[in-house]
């Protein structure tokens, strides 16, 4: 599993008018290629009457799948531009449509580069950006009396406290970084005088603003 990477927020629109013509561009979170062909038919039959329904993604964890779509319009004046926004962006698992509904102006290879880039950089900024970080969800386990220490130095600390269970013993779920589970466990040894116990229950990503 990846240690971190950026996708998009949450999915999004957002529209432009450029020389008459209507640009909207949507954004989404795809795991598989399955899902973003659901999510571009959505946008498709959304908009049935518009003339392009251009898209592009990228996903998998070294970006090993990378589609392009220019739906009608000139050969790489359209899904490829998506595509590069999400390649300078270094967003993994995303998905872009952008619709077009032709005003009458024809905008050149050019500006049709720019429209199409721009609409995806606008739907992008609607969507926000977030990075994901991977982290270790640790079970720690100690006698009762150690408790209120412990809970008050993780309340304070950059590691996110989940649960507390009550059992025989209390147990605090924390959430810890992969990378960092190791100085954890020493910072946790010496508080409790090495009266704590630690288990990793599970991995899960948690997501952070990316500014």
């Amino acid at each position: 599993m990846r240690e971190s990477y950026m996708t998009a927020g949450s999915s999004a629109s957002a529209e432009l008018l450029i020389q008459k013509s209507r640009f909207i561009g949507y954004v989404a979170r795809a795991q598989t290629e399955q899902e973003a062909a659901e999510f571009i038919d959505s946008i498709k039959s959304l908009h049935r009457s518009a003339n392009h329904n251009c898209s592009a993604y990228m996903l998998g964890e070294n970006d090993n799948i990378q589609k392009a779509n220019d739906d009608g319009e000139p050969s790489g004046t359209a899904g490829v531009p998506i595509l590069e926004v999400l390649k300078k962006k270094q967003l993994k698992d995303t998905v872009i449509v952008v619709t077009r509904y032709f005003g009458g102006i024809k905008l050149g290879s050019g500006g049709l580069i720019r429209a199409y880039g721009t609409a995806a950089s606008e739907a992008l900024a609607a969507a926000g950006i977030v990075e994901r970080r991977l982290h270790s969800l640790v079970k720690v386990s100690m006698d009762y009396s150690w408790l209120g220490k412990v809970e008050n130095e993780v309340r304070q600390s950059e590691y996110p406290l989940k649960d507390i269970e009550y059992t025989e013993s209390v147990n605090l779920y924390v959430y810890v970084p992969v990378q960092k589970e190791e100085l954890f466990s020493i910072w946790l040894q010496e508080m409790t005088n090495g009266q704590s116990s630690l288990n990793c229950t599970s991995k899960e990503y948690l997501e952070f603003p990316f500014i």
